[in-house]
């Protein structure tokens, strides 16, 4: 047997190593990436509550959202946190901003049926933009320059592709599948330029890159899943005006930085993350004008509660389109 290049225990003991002792190491192809720590931002709650979504207006308003109680939150630029909307039955779990103003929210419902609404910029009318009856999960969703917008469908399993991704009309009217049979899609982003579309695959660990001759076209051999990822489980994702990619690692306390054509370039770890808290990193949101980026995390393992984090990302952050 060839020992000489692993790390072999004394006398046949099989022992944890600082790199494998918490709950999500990160691989092995990974820990030479170029790494970032994240520092605290602001404290959400004592609690763990499952947050998810950060988007930012024009004003510079963080929105976000609190899944189970139906909460949309709204941090200012004074960082006063309050209400912005709350519908029990809507399971927010992905926010982008219209041109117009008005705050697009995708829901999961009860993971069976969800919906995607417009909320005016004052909190006042809800409008149902993608109804329950579509028979959709939406989790995530972005616009693109036309004013239509993607959105993924959070249905399946590892054995189930019943999800996928779908594109409707600026008209709100058509729905269209983009990328159909997939095992719970969640996160998507596009390219700065819209011409590549960017999906994540919760159950089966997969990243899709699309390559896009129009809104709902797929070009000859534009479909690929360029990275396959290790462990639980990639959630939203957002891109930089670099083209860079940003995947949220649920249940990791990381975030996966990726180059345009989708090569594992670099990551930002949540700090606590070795003593398995916060892993459950689900999304960030780039600040307007800054390589700054902020995550939203949980610790469901111990006692942080929930809690935004900073960290500092490869380019600045991209406006795309009609969103923001």
């Amino acid at each position: 047997m060839l020992t000489n290049a692993l790390q072999v225990s004394p006398e046949g003991v099989l022992s944890y190593t600082d790199a494998t002792r918490s709950f999500v190491p990160v691989p092995l192809a990974e820990q030479h990436l170029p790494t970032a720590v994240a520092e605290p931002y602001f404290k959400v709650a004592d609690e763990a509550i499952a947050l998810e979504g950060p988007a930012f207006d024009r004003n510079g308003n963080l929105f976000f959202v609190d899944v189970y109680s139906g909460r949309i939150l709204r941090l200012s630029t004074g960082q006063t946190l309050s209400v912005f909307y709350t519908d029990t039955t809507l399971g927010p779990a992905g926010i982008a901003i219209h041109k117009d103003g008005r705050i697009f929210v995708a829901g999961v419902g009860d993971f069976a049926a969800g919906k995607v609404v417009a909320i005016d910029p004052d909190g006042s009318h809800c409008h149902t933009i993608v109804p329950a009856s579509a028979g959709f999960v939406p989790d995530d969703l972005v616009f693109d320059e036309d004013g239509g917008f993607y959105f993924t469908d959070f249905k399946g399993g590892a054995t189930r592709p019943e999800g996928g991704v779908y594109y409707v009309s600026p008209d709100f009217e058509t729905i269209t599948a983009v990328l159909p049979n997939v095992c719970a899609a969640n996160g998507v982003t596009l390219s700065p330029d819209g011409k590549v579309l960017w999906a994540t695959e919760f159950c089966a660990g997969r990243l899709h890159r699309m390559d896009l001759a129009s809104p709902t076209t797929i070009g000859h051999f534009g479909s690929t899943v360029p990275y396959h990822f290790i462990g639980r489980s990639p959630d939203s994702m957002r891109t930089d005006a670099n083209g860079n990619v940003y995947v949220a690692m649920y249940q990791q306390g990381r975030i996966l930085a990726f180059n345009p054509y989708g090569m594992p370039i670099g990551q930002i770890l949540l700090p606590g993350r070795e003593d398995n808290q916060f892993l459950k990193s689900t999304s960030l949101a780039f600040v307007p004008g800054s390589r700054d980026v902020l995550i939203v995390s949980r610790d469901e393992n111990g006692t942080g509660g929930s809690m935004i984090f900073r960290a500092q990302a490869l380019a600045e952050g991209v406006r795309l389109f009609s969103h923001q």
